[in-house]
């Protein structure tokens, strides 16, 4: 569905992205993460034509976006972080403006509106005033923007910024929905979403792709350390003269407990009947078998096991925090550039630009022009 074939881009000799090279299938949902000044932005940009690489190439569909922008364009459905709204709309009069841009059918909008009402849960809102909605409603009405002319690839940068924990549940939960029928590019730097929504993640560090895979398996494929953690039936004292002369290892307690309390490993004591320890072996080789063995050729029953995997905040400080006083020094001048470039970059054959990023029309300033356009067009 997207091919991003070694993409980079420069901004007047400071490095935006480089090399930039990964494909993304249809009906996948794939988280995009990396620190701030990474070019993530940058990258998404340039997957919705709204800048050109320097060098590289990026196909949805098989259909490249420098060469046939405005056919491109028809296929993706982008959501920045902050929704392109027009205030002095209502939601219904948004959604018909966004239907004429994106060339749905005359005989269709009608239609296609209602749909988006009913999909994103906007019923007994079509008549209220953009300004009046809260957060929450305004990302709902700016997914259904960009979903109204059914594309087949969708981009989200942060959907779920500075939402509540409900909000934020709505939103992943439409998300989720839209992945049955759409493959979607999904930026964000809340890791648990990644987890929660994604089955692939990329993590993007210094306009380098440095990770790209299951956020399920990289916890295991990234340890330099093999840890497990496990609960057995002996005393803190039993288990420590099992495992001391077992050089593979290193043992600390976590918990101790006897029948009928539960303390912390600083009151273990020696009637405890159950311990769990966590162990850390000297490199990354399974020890579990040899464990199993060792423990039971001791008559300490295994109640518990369990491997303990890299959480996806610590693969993320392992991948983005090497040469971090370089990628400070550099992302603000970096996005200084990009800003300054995109207002130069020349659209002039993609006039339907701004109904992707929302930024060529601004609705602090046109919106009334821009809403009585809309209801002409109806």
């Amino acid at each position: 569905m997207l091919e991003v074939k070694q993409v980079s881009k420069v901004y007047e000799g400071q490095r935006g992205v480089h090399q930039l090279d990964f494909t993304m299938e249809r009906g996948e949902i794939v988280g995009f993460l990396g620190p701030n000044g990474a070019g993530k932005t940058t990258t998404m940009r340039m997957i919705t034509g709204y800048l050109h690489p320097t060098a590289g190439s990026i196909l949805v569909d098989g259909v490249s976006v420098h060469e046939q922008g405005q056919r491109v364009r028809s296929k993706i459905g982008y959501l920045p972080e902050t929704p392109p709204l027009y205030p002095d709309m209502t939601v219904q009069s948004y959604l018909k403006f966004v239907a004429n841009l994106r060339d749905v059918p005359a005989r269709e909008v009608k239609l296609r509106v209602s749909e988006m009402v009913s999909r994103l849960g906007l019923q007994g809102r079509e008549r209220q005033m953009v300004r009046g909605l809260s957060k929450g409603y305004k990302q709902r009405l700016g997914l259904a923007g960009a979903i109204i002319h059914k594309p087949d690839l969708l981009v989200l940068d942060e959907p779920t910024s500075g939402l509540d924990p409900n909000q934020i549940i709505e939103i992943r939960d439409l998300i989720r929905e839209l992945g049955q029928n759409h493959t979607v590019l999904l930026s964000t730097h809340i890791l648990p979403e990644v987890s929660t929504l994604c089955n692939r993640m990329l993590i993007i560090n210094q306009g380098q792709l440095v990770l790209d895979g299951s956020p399920q398996h990289f916890g295991s494929a990234m340890g330099d350390e093999f840890k497990v953690s496990i609960e057995v039936k002996a005393t803190a004292e039993q288990l420590h003269n099992v495992l001391t002369p077992w050089e593979k290892v290193r043992s600390e307690v976590i918990q101790a407990s006897d029948a009928n309390t539960t303390k912390d490993t600083s009151s273990t004591s020696a009637s405890a009947t159950t311990v769990k320890m966590l162990l850390t072996g000297e490199n990354s080789e399974d020890f579990r078998e040899e464990l199993f063995y060792l423990l039971s050729g001791a008559g300490l029953p295994i109640l518990e096991m369990k491997k303990e995997n890299l959480s996806l905040e610590q693969i993320f400080l392992k991948l983005t925090t090497t040469e971090a006083t370089d990628t400070d020094a550099n992302s603000a001048d970096v996005d200084k550039v990009a800003d300054a470039e995109m207002d130069q970059e020349d659209v002039s054959s993609d006039n339907d630009l701004s109904s992707i990023s929302g930024t060529s029309l601004s609705p602090s300033t046109d919106a009334s022009s821009h809403s009585r356009k809309g209801e002409d067009s109806k």
